[in-house]
């Protein structure tokens, strides 16, 4: 029998006016926006619903209300009793994973999600830092193309998204010369709207702060297995949880190897919860096609329709 992920997004999947259905009629989701707007000292319902989106980018805004939508409609979806066997997020989204999985508390996943944002925003002021799609070239091959170029000081492959896409990240005044030498490839770049070098050395210092920051916050074992970014397995050591997490800011996210572990465990059903879609379309390109059910749940339309298929197939 099929087994079902829940997945959880990350930065690049918001929009100006996420969450609006939740912002209408559920007092808690109102509740958690309402913390995190504390934490960061902004009106952060009023950037989320009206923007501008370039202030809502800002990763200490973006990260906790993305944390909160998912959380939001993971509420309804947990209300309809859907069985999950794995949950699963993407980078940022691993925040949103500790809470689904009971490891910490909704209110403490903001809480989280603000310092981290916090810290990124203040690592990317210090450097000239950015991301850098590559498409229809190896993760192998973009890695020998840094080395071969003496970049690798400079510029790190940050996301190993599917078999013929990574996300480089690193110093900007790197990318021109790196992207001359993927078109010689066969591939294609595109420079990502994102305000720093995110999984990459660059953010040493935002790591070695969010691990002291972290240090007394007390992780428990998680009620569904976890799934983590950097090594495609799922852990239930909380302090090994915990140092993942936080190394997460400097390391990787390995997609890939999340989705191989998934097709070796014969999960048949994504439910992708939050904002955007981004996720649904690496699950695709990484292999999962039509007997593969996956579902956006990227609004209370979505949360019903989600819940009346697979419910009517118990």
């Amino acid at each position: 029998m099929g087994k079902t992920v829940f997945l959880f997004p990350g930065q690049g999947s918001q929009e100006v006016g996420m969450g609006h259905d939740l912002f209408r009629q559920d007092d808690y989701f109102i509740s958690l926006v309402n913390k995190a707007s504390e934490h960061v000292g902004e009106d952060l319902k009023k950037i989320c619903l009206k923007g501008p989106e370039k202030k809502m980018a800002k990763a200490c805004f973006l990260q906790p209300l993305i944390v909160a939508v998912s959380l939001g409609y993971l509420r309804y979806i947990n209300e309809k009793r859907i069985n999950v066997d794995y949950v699963l997020g993407h980078s940022l989204g691993e925040i949103t994973v500790l809470a689904a999985a009971g490891v910490i508390d909704n209110s403490l996943a903001i809480a989280i999600a603000a310092k981290r944002g916090q810290l990124m925003d203040e690592a990317a002021a210090n450097c000239d830092g950015g991301m850098m799609a590559v498409l229809s070239v190896t993760p192998q091959e973009v890695q020998r193309l840094i080395s071969s170029l003496g970049l690798q000081d400079t510029v790190v492959v940050a996301n190993f998204n599917t078999p013929n896409q990574t996300v480089v990240s690193g110093n900007r005044s790197s990318f021109d010369q790196l992207s001359l030498e993927i078109v010689k490839s066969q591939g294609t770049c595109k420079k990502l709207n994102v305000a720093g070098p995110w999984h990459s050395p660059y953010l040493k210092d935002a790591y070695e702060q969010f691990k002291i920051w972290a240090e007394s916050i007390v992780f428990k074992t998680p009620n569904i297995p976890l799934i983590l970014n950097s090594t495609g397995q799922p852990e239930s050591d909380p302090l090994k949880i915990k140092e993942c997490i936080s190394a997460s800011l400097i390391n990787p996210v390995r997609f890939t190897e999340c989705m191989k572990y998934c097709e070796a465990h014969q999960v048949d059903t994504f439910l992708e919860i939050g904002p955007g879609r981004v996720l649904s379309g690496l699950v695709r390109a990484n292999g999962f096609m039509e007997t593969t059910r996956i579902y956006k749940v990227n609004n209370l339309r979505g949360v019903e329709l989600a819940a009346s298929e697979l419910l009517a197939k118990k």
